[in-house]
């Protein structure tokens, strides 16, 4: 008893060391705790892919092939490490043949993409610039037609991810987010997203899967980092300086485009089975013996372009992939003008609502459904469009959309999600 009472006497005389202390042993053992709780997510995910890997199949069948593009410059450099422990050991206890290619600089994604063989899996192991570039790669090929169809999964390691909003569920730890993304690629649930082609009066198309933005708030956000010493303030900050620059921000521009176009019927995925020998010979001797039909001539029906001239704070074009909805009867994308007469003080408080949600479009803008559209842009145009996250050169570009262009895996979790609010 008395040596407790001394121990609480010191305790009480050296009150600043003990409150030091307790901090240090609580922040301690809450990281303690946590790397546990990480370690039993990726347990129980490991777990759950051996019940794939451990699936029997026939001899003849090759093991299915999944090429990943990794990015570890992601996240800061931290994504080869984030992958290798949490994704990598998934995928490789499924069964699957995995190769990961690793890309050392910017751009070198869409040149390797050039010299992909084939394969039946395709993994994006990074951020949105990742995404941009594989897509862009992919769809640049030759016989891109091809190469389209192939499945696309996503891993969530960069800084910026706006994909993961629309594939996986929510999650506020990184560990269980990675393996939710990682597992719904072996799940094969798929949903088809739009692209956007974009393509200058020299240069070759680029394409995208959120969309592309021009303007002030755009040019704010990417200085953000560079504030990084003011904390929480940071964003604002970068919008408040930016103010200090000829006000009101005006960029004017002339816009034509086309409305949205009727959703075609989805094209079945299973081929369908091939028909008995005698069934073909009678087709082919059939169109051979017959007289060869008429040419109906087709209507020419002339595109109904519309033409705006426009100045704004920000123009963004972006697809529907943010809120995608499976049984809509039309294409198209969203375009949205903002209005040039914002205050400085709402200029700086919608900066922030941007950092969240970039292609959010307030009240008082324009919004116009388009399914094409060319932007052109006064001689002498400075600045930068911002492509899925990616600096270009602004420039005259004409934007096309190209509904359903390519599936990737998602939760299936979230494909119900989708299909319930489309009926409701």
């Amino acid at each position: 008893m008395a040596r407790a009472v001394k121990v609480l006497t010191t305790l009480r005389n050296h009150w600043k060391k003990t409150t030091f202390g307790v901090c240090l042993l609580s922040w301690g053992g809450n990281w303690l705790y946590g790397k546990h709780c990480d370690d039993l997510l990726r347990r129980a995910a490991c777990q759950e892919a051996q019940a794939f890997g451990n699936q029997l199949i026939p001899s003849s069948m090759p093991l299915k092939k999944a090429t990943v593009f990794l990015n570890p410059a992601a996240c800061k450099g931290k994504a080869r490490n984030l992958f290798e422990k949490n994704a990598a050991p998934i995928l490789h206890l499924s069964g699957l043949d995995v190769t990961v290619v690793k890309t050392d600089y910017e751009g070198q994604a869409k040149k390797l993409l050039e010299l992909m063989e084939n394969t039946d899996l395709i993994i994006i192991a990074g951020g949105d610039g990742t995404v941009q570039e594989v897509i862009t790669g992919l769809l640049r090929r030759a016989d891109e037609a091809v190469f389209s169809k192939i499945p696309i999964g996503f891993i969530p390691l960069g800084k910026t991810c706006t994909l993961s909003h629309t594939l996986y569920p929510e999650s506020m730890n990184q560990v269980e987010h990675i393996t939710n993304a990682t597992l719904a690629i072996l799940k094969g649930e798929t949903v088809p997203l739009d692209v956007l082609q974009i393509k200058g009066e020299k240069e070759q198309p680029v394409f995208a899967v959120t969309g592309l933005r021009w303007g002030s708030y755009r040019d704010a956000g990417v200085k953000v980092s560079k504030y990084w010493y003011l904390g929480p303030l940071k964003t604002k900050a970068a919008h408040f300086f930016s103010t200090f620059k000829e006000w009101p921000q005006k960029h004017q521009a002339s816009l034509m485009y086309l409305g949205p176009t009727e959703r075609p019927p989805e094209e079945p995925e299973e081929k369908p089975s091939r028909p008995p020998l005698y069934v073909r010979l009678y087709r082919r001797l059939r169109l051979y013996w017959s007289s060869p039909p008429k040419e109906i001539p087709r209507e020419v029906t002339l595109e109904d372009w519309e033409e705006l001239n426009l100045s704004t704070i920000e123009l963004s074009i972006a697809t529907r992939n943010r809120q995608l909805d499976l049984t809509r009867a039309e294409d198209f994308m969203d375009i949205c003008i903002e209005a040039d007469t914002v205050s400085k003080g709402q200029f700086v408080n919608r900066g922030s609502q941007k950092m969240r949600d970039p292609h959010t479009c307030p009240e008082g803008s324009q919004c116009i459904q388009a399914s094409r559209c060319i932007l052109q842009l006064p001689e002498g145009t400075e600045g930068s469009f911002g492509i899925d996250n990616e600096e270009y050169e602004a420039m005259p570009v004409e934007v096309k959309l190209l509904p359903r262009k390519l599936r990737f895996f998602c939760d299936p979790r979230m494909r119900e999600q989708m299909l319930h609010a489309a009926v409701q």
